[in-house]
């Protein structure tokens, strides 16, 4: 059985604001993501796993560092 933290941690991404500077858009458009700003610095990529493993695996094309 799965625990909250594994399945938040398939569900989301947090990144700095600036890591999707000029590629938030097209994120946006070839994904079925919902970026929400958490703060100045900082916005959560929220999606279903499928979504934000295929989110991350385009965000390390673009540069992106995914924890």
């Amino acid at each position: 059985m799965s625990n909250a933290s594994q399945l938040r941690d398939s569900t989301q991404i947090v990144l700095p604001r600036t890591a999707l500077k000029g590629i938030e858009a097209q994120l946006d458009d070839e994904f079925t993501v919902t970026v929400v700003a958490e703060s100045d610095e900082y916005c959560r990529v929220i999606g279903s796993p499928v979504e934000i493993k295929a989110a991350s695996e385009f965000l390390a094309r673009h540069g992106v560092t995914v924890p």
